[in-house]
C-alpha cells in the first residue's frame, strides 16, 4: 500500500508552473494517480536544476523525517518524476537526466519509480499530430525498466 507520493517536478519548468495540475490530479486521484488510496499522502520537491544532484541531498532529508517522524518504509513510497520531466511538452523535451536521477533513487533504496504526473489533453493531442515527440517506457513503474 502506497503511504507517500513523492512528485519530483524539473525546476526549471517549476519556475513557470505552480504544480497545480499535479497536484489537482493527485487529489482528484485521475491519471497517473488514479490508483492510489485516498489515505496516500502528497509531497512534491523540484530536482533542484541541472543535473539533478540536488535529488541526493533532498532524498536523504525526507527519508531523515520519513524515518524520525513517521513508520512508513522506503518500499511504501511511490516517486513519480513529473510529466514536465519525462515528456516533451510547452516547457521543453525530456530532460537528459532523468536516468541519472532514477539512478540516485536507486542507490537511496527507491524502487518504485513513475515516470508521469499529469499530462494535459493538448499535450496528448500534440502528441498524437506529432507535434510533441513520444518517449518509450512513459509511465514506467519501475525504475529500472
Amino acid at each position: 500500500m502506497e503511504k507517500y507520493i513523492l512528485i519530483i517536478q524539473c525546476d526549471i519548468a517549476h519556475n513557470r508552473c505552480s504544480g497545480f495540475a499535479c497536484t489537482h490530479s493527485f487529489y482528484e486521484k485521475s491519471g497517473a494517480f488514479e490508483k492510489y488510496g485516498e489515505n496516500s499522502r502528497y509531497i512534491s520537491f523540484t530536482c533542484g536544476g541541472c543535473c539533478g544532484k540536488s535529488v541526493a541531498a533532498k532524498i536523504e532529508h525526507f527519508i531523515g523525517k520519513l524515518t524520525k517522524k513517521t513508520d512508513v518504509l522506503k518500499d511504501e513510497v511511490v516517486i513519480h518524476l513529473a510529466s514536465c520531466m519525462v515528456t516533451d511538452n510547452a516547457h521543453y523535451d525530456r530532460c537528459p537526466h532523468v536516468d541519472f536521477i532514477k539512478g540516485i533513487l536507486a542507490k537511496k533504496g527507491f524502487t518504485t519509480v513513475v515516470e508521469g504526473s499529469y499530462i494535459s489533453g493538448g499535450a496528448s493531442r500534440k502528441r498524437e499530430l506529432g507535434i510533441y515527440k513520444e518517449y518509450q517506457g512513459g509511465c514506467c513503474e519501475k525504475s529500472n525498466c
